[in-house]
């Protein structure tokens, strides 16, 4: 393998690192926002929601990414990259963006064995 090419796996790692590292940072935010200033929660704030009905908004490769490196820092590498696999990739950045819920399902039902 060429030393460029070595190079060029190099810097899509870092790119895709990054990327990780950017959505695990925004999705703390959000739950930082969502959780307003930190007052001592209630048995009410504790009770489950309704589910709402899924909305078809679009799910971004940041929000699959942060996913499922959270799944992977818990110990499921493996399980994570069968998922990849399972629709025909070896990279999430390869895989189409129209199963995105269907890799977040996937990870969702993931359970450290």
């Amino acid at each position: 393998m060429s030393k460029i090419k070595l190079l060029l796996d190099v810097a899509e790692g870092m790119h895709s690192l990054a990327d990780s590292i950017q959505a695990v940072c925004d999705a703390m935010l959000d739950g930082e926002l969502l959780n307003g200033n930190e007052e001592s929660t209630t048995l009410e704030e504790t009770e489950p929601k309704k589910k709402e009905k899924p909305t078809n908004r679009k799910i971004k490769l940041e929000e699959v990414r942060a996913v499922l490196a959270e799944k992977s820092q818990a110990g499921m590498t493996a399980k994570v990259r069968e998922i990849i696999q399972k629709y025909g990739a070896e990279r999430l950045s390869e895989i189409e963006p129209k199963y995105y819920g269907d890799i977040l399902k996937n990870a969702e039902e993931l359970k450290n064995e």
